[in-house]
């Protein structure tokens, strides 16, 4: 007499079968078709056509001393130092990438970690200047009407 085998030992010996071995590979950044070494190599004059309008047109009015000296600051510090700066405006360039900022949002220096995917954003755009209305029930100095509260 055959050997009678269960139904789901063989359905998962198939499935086992049919498994494929996936390859997950991180996916590398690309900036309009260059990585970010190769956006890391070029001057700002070079990476001004890839940029969009609006950046292109402040980084050709060249920068202010201020951002000039951030630049000057992210460039020659290391990568774990924290360099804090109120210039919301300044645009997130190649060689901001894995550096971290303290960007002042009008009441506290929120921590920046640049990611290669800001690249061309402003700094600003990160520290967010507004919190979320957190509403609580009536408090002191409320009108009449507005301090009833129902006893369900």
């Amino acid at each position: 007499m055959a050997k009678k085998t269960s139904f789901k030992s063989s359905a998962r010996s198939r499935k086992k079968l049919r498994r494929k071995k996936i390859e997950v590979r991180k996916k590398e950044f690309m900036y309009r078709g260059l990585s970010i070494e190769e956006l890391q190599k070029l001057s700002i004059e070079e990476l001004l056509p890839l940029l969009p309008s609006r950046i292109r047109r402040s980084l050709r009015r060249g920068l202010t001393k201020r951002q000039d000296k951030l630049l000057h600051d992210i460039e020659k510090g290391e990568k774990g130092d924290t360099i804090r700066t109120h210039l919301r405006d300044m645009v997130i360039l190649p060689s901001f990438v894995n550096h971290i900022v303290d960007v002042y949002n009008g009441n506290e220096f929120q921590r920046i970690n640049i990611q290669p995917d800001m690249v061309g954003h402003y700094l600003g755009e990160f520290a967010l200047t507004r919190k979320k209305v957190k509403h609580t029930g009536p408090g002191v100095g409320a009108t009449r009407s507005s301090k009833f509260m129902p006893l369900k």
